[in-house]
């Protein structure tokens, strides 16, 4: 395959939906990973089951999608590789990405007991709920070699502009995922257990089968030499990069794991209704990243051929189909997020109090697109230093309208949502001005 890019970077409404819509299906793929678990689980009947799911997918994202950081940084700087045409650092960008995930995955597994153990105290859910979402922690730990690794690869398919064949890895795992959770759960009646070896089975079996597409891709020219890949100043770029972007994702999980715990602080009805609602949420919510993904690729691959109206091109894309999307998002949300609602769950009170906060949680969408649009637009720029100084005022936002609505109770837990969400965006837009005159000052790298 060749990698090299052509004259200036394409930038029309074709290719960006090109780009976005794969990118769009691949994104509802992970929050069906979560739905497909919770379905199943919650429909056993069991309040607490379902809490425990809820507790312990959360942390399990924080844990790894924390990590999740490799996914944007690759795809930036895979991006700006193919706009430089540097085919060789094409390939050292996924290798790179891949020995980091690896030592991550294998960190994470021999520490999962005391993580675990912090992670669950902190979140002071009733001691049922604690049991049961350790169970589902401790074997779903066992799959973050992998998940991190998925999150490379497509990091890298991102950047080469390849979100088809992203597309399809994700549907595989989800694939995967939600035959084993039938199976484990429903039929061989394994529980939460069950739910979580599902998902270690989908996460290796993407993997294996994104390996291949990789090699595939490259052909012959597979190789890269080991000083490359291991050179110094290149890894401490990488690292740069993804360090700035995890502790961006770091205070993100912060914000929802906090949200999950005043939930859990309240009783188990309202920590098992705002799961299912955040997992309705989530699939709209992904739904509008594809077009960050579009942007994130369009915006590096920009960046790196110093196509300054090419990059404003893909910004008013970006906005602009996310915008347009996300009002359809939130409608569809209120006509039918019930209907949703009862298929996730078969407990009454669970269904009751989960239809009393849909009108606020559809509201997602529309406050948080820009934010989306943004951090597609800051990975694929790898501004990633400032991309992680925006999400400190946000976060300042959120606790502080948590604050002052406090005897709202879970109202003002979702109020405080929302101003995070829009706050992100906002605070990105204000700061882009300056980012682009400094990036396109610079002169294209020997």
């Amino acid at each position: 395959m060749n990698f090299a890019p052509a004259g200036r970077v394409e930038v029309t409404s074709r290719r960006f939906l090109t780009l976005a819509l794969p990118a769009t299906l691949a994104q509802m793929t992970t929050p069906l990973l979560g739905l497909v678990a919770t379905g199943a689980i919650g429909r056993l009947g069991d309040a607490v089951l379902l809490g425990a799911v809820a507790v312990g997918a959360l942390l399990f994202d924080f844990a790894f999608w924390i990590f999740g950081s490799l996914r944007m940084g690759t795809a930036g700087l895979t991006a700006q590789a193919l706009g430089r045409g540097e085919s060789v650092e094409l390939r050292a960008v996924l290798y790179r990405a891949l020995v980091i995930s690896a030592a991550i995955g294998v960190v994470l597994i021999a520490l999962n007991v005391p993580i675990g153990t912090a992670a669950f105290t902190l979140m002071g859910a009733s001691e049922g709920v604690h049991a049961a979402a350790a169970l589902y922690f401790s074997v779903r730990i066992l799959s973050a070699p992998f998940a991190i690794g998925n999150f490379a690869l497509l990091g890298w398919l991102v950047g080469i502009a390849r979100t088809d064949i992203g597309l399809g890895l994700q549907i595989l795992i989800a694939g995967v995922n939600a035959a084993a959770t039938v199976l484990f759960v429903l039929y061989w009646d394994f529980g939460i257990a069950g739910a979580a070896a599902a998902n270690v089975l989908a996460e290796i079996t993407g993997t294996l089968i994104g390996l291949g597409a990789a090699a595939r891709l490259m052909g012959a020219n597979w190789r890269a030499p080991w000083r490359i890949v291991l050179d110094r100043a290149r890894l401490v770029e990488t690292l740069a990069v993804n360090s700035d972007i995890m502790i961006r994702t770091g205070l993100l999980m912060a914000v929802l794991v906090f949200f999950t715990s005043q939930g859990a602080r309240t009783d188990d009805v309202t920590l098992a209704a705002n799961a299912v609602l955040f997992n309705i949420v989530m699939v709209a919510a992904f739904f509008l990243d594809g077009f960050a993904t579009a942007a994130e690729q369009i915006c590096g691959q920009s960046v790196g051929a110093r196509d300054h109206p090419g990059f404003r091109r893909a910004v008013r894309m970006a906005l602009g189909w996310g915008f347009g999307f996300a009002l359809p998002a939130t409608l569809a949300l209120v006509l039918w997020g019930g209907a949703f609602i009862d298929l996730l769950t078969a407990n009454p009170e669970v269904r009751a109090l989960g239809r009393e906060f849909l009108p606020l949680a559809a509201l997602t969408p529309l406050f948080g697109v820009a934010a989306f649009a943004y951090d597609g637009i800051y990975a694929g720029s790898t501004w990633s230093r400032d991309m992680r100084n925006m999400m400190l005022p946000a976060v300042a936002l959120y606790f502080l309208v948590w604050w002052l609505t406090l005897p709202l109770g879970n109202t003002g837990l979702w109020l405080a949502y929302l101003a995070f969400m829009g706050g992100r965006g906002l605070f990105q837009a204000l700061r882009m001005p300056a980012l682009e005159r400094r990036t396109f000052a610079r002169p294209l790298p020997a």
